[in-house]
């Protein structure tokens, strides 16, 4: 079995949680997920199985997109309403003053990752040290928010959408935000909405799930290449199949591929036949197909 499923992934539940019930519903080894989603957010956490978890970094680098609240007038050591109270303002911020400041945050930046995260220090995650009252310096880093829209402002709540980078820490957004207002601010409320070319709308919850596999019906489970959905394909004769599912070298000339960008991924088919994702490379004075991933 390999594919793809559009997990709504609920909140007080770990990304890793949500693997393991995969892999026990499905009674699969082979299951990963696509991006670690925090424990108290709740939204899009797409999971590979099979042959499909070497797609896995494909989906990992799409942007996505979040519906946060920002609630101004305190921060936390978290940066989230389940931490430790830091810091205090009573300050009013007008209503274009908001808007203006966030929108400030739109295009490059960077960004310092908080002390509350899975990355690692000397072989330690950085929560560990956190939740030992430990504070370690943290090299800022480069984001892409692509855009953030404002969609409700309430007394110090602000709801917004931001599309972002990977590796962007929303909690760290509103925290940053709440600053340059000249205030303070945390993330009160955070659901991934989408990552890449799977949306909430039409993701799934374990409880369906579940339904669904007892009723022998896996409907749910999207196929591979939806994961690599933006990329241009190549169709090849099937004459090739065995070649190309062997991730074998074949002149571009013989495949009959004509137009085409050097270095740049293709999804490769054999009439329907989904075989992987392969490059047009230059060797040996010509060009050639050459398979990167081979999925079958």
């Amino acid at each position: 079995m390999n594919g793809i499923i559009n997990v709504l992934k609920p909140s007080a539940m770990t990304s890793h949680d949500v693997v393991n019930f995969i892999r026990k519903t499905l009674n699969m080894k082979k299951v990963g997920h696509t991006g670690t989603l925090d424990p108290n957010a709740a939204g899009v956490l797409p999971i590979c199985i099979g042959k499909s978890t070497k797609l896995i970094e494909y989906i990992q680098y799409e942007n996505k997109k979040y519906r946060t609240e920002l609630t101004l007038g305190f921060s936390t050591d978290t940066q989230d309403k389940y931490g430790k109270i830091l810091n205090e303002s009573r300050k009013i911020v007008s209503r274009d003053t908001i808007i203006e400041v966030i929108n400030s945050f739109v295009g490059k930046t960077t960004q310092i990752p908080p002390m509350y995260s899975a990355l690692k220090h000397n072989g330690k995650r950085l929560y560990e040290l956190a939740r030992k009252g430990e504070s370690v310096e943290r090299k800022s880093r480069e984001i892409y928010i692509e855009s953030i829209d404002v969609v409700t402002i309430k007394s110090n709540k602000i709801i917004f959408d931001v599309t972002c980078s990977k590796g962007t820490y929303v909690r760290t957004l509103c925290n940053d935000i709440g600053e340059r207002l000249g205030t303070f601010g945390h993330m009160s409320f955070l659901e991934r909405i989408k990552v890449g070319e799977f949306e909430v709308k039409y993701s799934h919850t374990l409880e369906n799930i579940l339904k669904q596999v007892e009723s022998n019906d896996f409907s749910f489970i999207l196929p591979m290449d939806f994961a690599v959905e933006f990329m241009d394909k190549f169709i090849i004769d099937k004459k090739f199949y065995k070649h190309i599912s062997n991730g074998l070298n074949i002149d571009t000339e013989r495949l009959g591929i004509s137009k085409f960008k050097l270095d740049t991924e293709y999804k490769i088919y054999c009439d329907e036949t989904f075989i992987g994702i392969g490059s047009v490379v230059f060797k040996n004075n010509c060009t050639v197909l050459k398979m990167n991933k081979v999925l079958i």
